[in-house]
């Protein structure tokens, strides 16, 4: 189970004033102060609001923000960055915070108001805040192609908080060739490839994301390693010729019926003794957390597609049965995102 702790009043006031926590963390992103706080420790208000460009009554709104919240710290009369964010500026993590953040302004807090609409009508609701046709965002985004950088930037982004786990619990011991399913702008392939010289990579996805995928892919000059291939990934046949089937961040989005569809299609295509890879992010059996994954759900609720959810482990495992895979192995992360692997055997 997952630890908890009794709610408290201080509790119940971070989830009652949520959206406002965020708009601090939003803020200083924004105008700046993290980084200046990072280049220059120790200012006081007049000096972080001459910086900023603010007001005293501003300047005074968002410090007392950021500190009640954690996010700065107030040492006499100079401020300083939380220990956690100082510590990600020098591991070069905080540029990815910055990213993330953007993607939760700019993508998933215009659509996170129909919410309770979404619940209501179990399906996607919020997808009527992107311009575009289709069903799902991803056919969407290219209607505006501003918005569509932006998302594939902060998926990058995403997907290199996350990766060390791909790579850490992805164990290709033996195998030949990897088919990465919807591997999007190749950034899993690409993060594969370099741990794992001796394997060979396919990248199938739509044919917009295959081109942006083919550019990552000759800046890191892979292209004798990694393929890509333009594809439906539902209504196409597989390629052949791999003996390794990865799913990354792909489960979360689709049905329990499209999930077993995928696996049947991988499945089709493996050799007998080949392997499947789901990677994404994993709730609890037992139904209580992990908390990312339980907020990260309102995103998946109400946008990316209609089925679209964080499954718990045991819900992988009786796919790999269903669509025939044996051996199923799970391989938790262990950080502070709950991603994982978790693989099975034709």
């Amino acid at each position: 189970m997952a630890a908890t702790s009794p709610l408290t009043t201080d509790g119940l006031v971070r989830i009652l004033f949520g959206s406002s926590a965020f708009q601090m963390l939003n803020a200083g992103r924004n105008l700046g102060l993290f980084p200046l706080l990072q280049r220059r420790p120790g200012l006081s208000p007049q000096e972080i609001g001459r910086e900023l460009g603010l007001e005293e009554r501003p300047v005074q709104i968002l410090l007392l923000g950021t500190t009640a919240l954690g996010l700065t710290d107030r040492q006499d009369e100079g401020y300083h960055n939380a220990e956690l964010l100082t510590s990600m500026f020098a591991d070069g993590t905080w540029e990815i915070i910055e990213d993330l953040i953007a993607y939760e302004e700019q993508i998933v807090r215009p659509a996170e108001v129909d919410f309770t609409e979404s619940l209501r009508a179990n399906t996607n609701v919020g997808l009527r805040r992107i311009k575009g046709t289709g069903t799902d965002l991803y056919h969407r985004l290219s209607a505006d192609p501003d918005l569509e950088q932006l998302f594939y930037r902060c998926m990058r982004s995403w997907s290199r908080l996350s990766n060390p786990v791909l790579v850490e619990k992805a164990d290709l011991t033996g195998v030949r060739r990897v088919l990465d399913v919807g591997g999007g702008d190749g950034v899993n392939a690409i993060a594969l490839a370099q741990a794992n010289p001796e394997v060979e990579f396919t990248v199938l996805d739509l044919p917009g994301t295959v081109e942006i995928a083919r550019r990552k892919i000759a800046e890191h000059e892979l292209a004798d390693r990694i393929s890509v291939r333009a594809a439906d990934i539902f209504a196409d046949a597989y390629p052949s010729g791999h003996d390794c089937v990865l799913f990354a961040n792909q489960f979360v989005i689709w049905s329990p019926e499209e999930n077993v569809g995928l696996l049947r299609k991988a499945y089709a295509a493996l050799p007998d003794g080949g392997r499947v890879l789901v990677f994404n992010a994993m709730s609890d059996d037992s139904g209580d957390g992990p908390l990312y994954a339980a907020l990260d759900n309102v995103y998946f609720a109400t946008l990316p597609a209609a089925s679209s959810t964080i499954y718990p482990w045991g819900q992988y495992e009786e796919w790999f049965a269903a669509a025939g895979f044996v051996k199923a192995e799970r391989l938790p992360g262990g950080r502070w995102t709950p991603h994982g692997v978790i693989s099975a055997v034709k």
